[in-house]
């Protein structure tokens, strides 16, 4: 059978198309063409058809190959290269120092109402206006600034191994320990048997009035001892107007001191002065008595022996005072607490023999 295709052509009569059949080699030319671009070039569906009709097993070993080459290509580049190092740094900093990426409330700094409240108050304590707007910003980034501070150098370690920073600890821990012994009220029988039972702490010490005469070392050297005891043998038995009249040297202070404490005395004269005095006997001159000055010749006038108040009379004082016992017994009882969970440690050295107290020593 002849597969050849007759050609149309129109005729030039008009009286129809002439049908005149083609050459064999054009057609046959024809038909390869129609077969290349039917078989040789192969569309986007036809692709998808053929590789839908292969085995799942085959179209994996087909695709897999590719895309590991291309993997192959990618590891290749430097770019690609750098990043993994540099994720794999960052994911090992961040495992080893997870506090530096912690995003919790210790990085965030709260202003609060008392803190404004604070602020203004010690701003107007300085005499001045109310702060205006920017003042005020100031006044906060300031607070900020401190906070800042203080955290970063908690940060570095700044606050260990200070004696200022150690003392000022153990003070708020004091504080604390006040804060805490909040004691209840005491009733008034409670607070007069304890005042009875500690009268001496409320006992008034003893007080002299006294008129005193002066002998100097630097200007009698070792003889300031014997001039006085001649000064004493000459004025005895005289009253005091009379007996100034004798010869002393002049004195930085008074001449006179009236209604003074044991303590005040001991203060200005010396405590061995203080002592001596209040064992003589008022009404007549009296020494000599060395003093941190040199030596004195005395006229005590009046000495007024302790006493104690009647405790209607000081009453607040001790209840006060009963407080502050109280609070100081909270605060040792706490600080025993807190002492026994640690153990002192001393170097063997002899500077120091049995230092630790019996009561505190290890086993």
């Amino acid at each position: 059978m002849d597969d050849r295709s007759p050609v149309a052509k129109p005729s030039l009569s008009g009286r129809g198309a002439e049908v005149i059949e083609a050459p064999p080699r054009l057609q046959l030319k024809e038909e390869r063409t129609a077969d290349v671009a039917r078989y040789d070039v192969p569309t986007p569906e036809f692709l998808s058809t053929e590789v839908n009709m292969l085995p799942r097993s085959d179209a994996a070993r087909t695709t897999r190959p590719a895309m590991m080459s291309r993997a192959l290509l990618l590891l290749r580049e430097p770019l690609l290269q750098f990043l993994l190092v540099g994720a794999a740094l960052f994911a090992g900093y961040r495992f080893l120092h997870p506090e530096v990426f912690a995003q919790d409330a210790s990085n965030r700094i709260v202003i609060t109402d008392d803190d404004l409240r604070q602020m203004s108050a010690q701003w107007l304590a300085q005499g001045r206006p109310p702060p205006t707007a920017e003042q005020w910003r100031s006044l906060i980034e300031t607070k900020v600034r401190e906070e800042v501070l203080f955290r970063e150098a908690l940060a570095l370690g700044l606050d260990k191994d200070d004696t200022i920073v150690k003392r000022r600890m153990a003070q708020k821990m004091d504080f604390l320990g006040e804060d805490l012994s909040r004691l209840v009220e005491p009733k008034p029988d409670e607070i007069r048997a304890w005042f009875e039972r500690n009268k001496a702490q409320f006992a008034l010490p003893p007080r002299a009035s006294f008129r005193h005469m002066y002998f100097s070392p630097d200007r009698r050297s070792q003889n300031a001892q014997c001039d006085a005891l001649k000064a004493l043998l000459q004025i005895a038995g005289k009253p005091q107007e009379s007996a100034m009249a004798a010869s002393g040297d002049p004195f930085m202070f008074q001449d006179y001191y009236g209604d003074r404490s044991y303590d005040q005395l001991a203060a200005q004269f010396g405590a061995k002065f203080a002592r001596v005095l209040f064992d003589q006997k008022p009404g007549e001159w009296r020494g000599p008595i060395e003093s941190r000055y040199g030596w004195h010749l005395v006229f005590i006038d009046s000495i007024t022996p302790e006493r104690v108040r009647p405790f209607e009379e000081i009453e607040p004082d001790v209840k006060a005072q009963w407080i502050a016992e109280q609070r100081e017994e909270t605060k040792r009882k706490m600080y025993d607490a807190m002492r026994a969970r640690y153990k002192v440690v001393l170097p063997d050295s002899k500077a120091v023999p049995d230092a630790t107290p019996a009561s505190k020593k290890s086993p």
